[in-house]
């Protein structure tokens, strides 16, 4: 007996609420992988977009670095345009910082979308698989109450193998789907903290190559002013 033949022959001794316990289970490993792939794609952009930033801030060339953050539409490229654009009219690093921790607010729900969602399901899946082994054992003795006592036995096995196998595939959508959101819950609390850890490079390397003058001010070249107003 291969592998679909158990997995079909396990849904048929299951009974009818294992589908709607494999339907919350496809739903919830649909937006794990959809949630790896959306932010593997923005760790690799921003990794990309920081080694073509990071040199044109420390050459100074702010024009440029401005272009290359506009061409792109990653988590970094979001945060390094409103620092880039606040500088034509910082007066002090904390404008810019404040600026920077603005556009932190706007991309930090878009790394979490959804993944909240797996704990949810998780739940869901567990106590409908729950619920469903307790009405197989509910229909299980009143099944045995009404027949004959040499069909009891086979009666009684076959009711506990539904209620079984309910309680058997809502454990595993909860074990999986839990497992899921642990590893993305980390994985977007490690973006967020190097975008982050990119702030504050690049406010330090701004404070570097744009050194504030004596009353506070940036003295931001003529070129920087064009790009942001770009």
């Amino acid at each position: 007996m291969n592998s679909l033949d158990l997995v079909i022959n396990f849904f048929k001794q299951g009974g009818a609420f294992l589908y709607p316990i494999a339907a919350v289970f496809a739903i919830g490993l649909a937006i794990a992988v959809e949630r790896f792939i959306f932010l593997s794609r923005v760790t690799s952009g921003n990794k990309r977009l920081w080694a073509e930033l990071a040199p044109l801030l420390q050459s100074g060339n702010i024009s440029k670095a401005m272009q290359v953050a506009e061409g792109t539409d990653s988590a970094l490229s979001t945060i390094m345009r409103y620092g880039l654009s606040r500088m034509s009219t910082a007066r002090r690093r904390d404008d810019i910082e404040k600026a920077m921790e603005e556009s932190l607010i706007e991309v930090i729900p878009r790394l979490e979308k959804r993944t909240h969602y797996l704990a949810t399901l998780a739940n869901i899946g567990m106590l409908m698989g729950l619920l469903g082994t307790i009405i197989g054992l509910i229909r299980a003795f009143a099944a045995v109450a009404s027949v004959n006592p040499a069909e009891k036995a086979s009666m009684l096995s076959a009711s506990i193998s539904v209620a079984l196998n309910n309680t058997a595939l809502g454990l595993a959508l909860a074990i999986t789907l839990l497992l899921c959101h642990m590893y993305l819950e980390t994985k977007t609390t490690e973006l967020v903290d190097s975008l982050e850890v990119a702030t504050v490079k690049f406010l330090n390397t701004v404070d570097e190559t744009r050194p504030s003058t004596e009353t506070g001010t940036y003295r931001v070249p003529e070129g920087v002013r064009g790009a942001a107003r770009a």
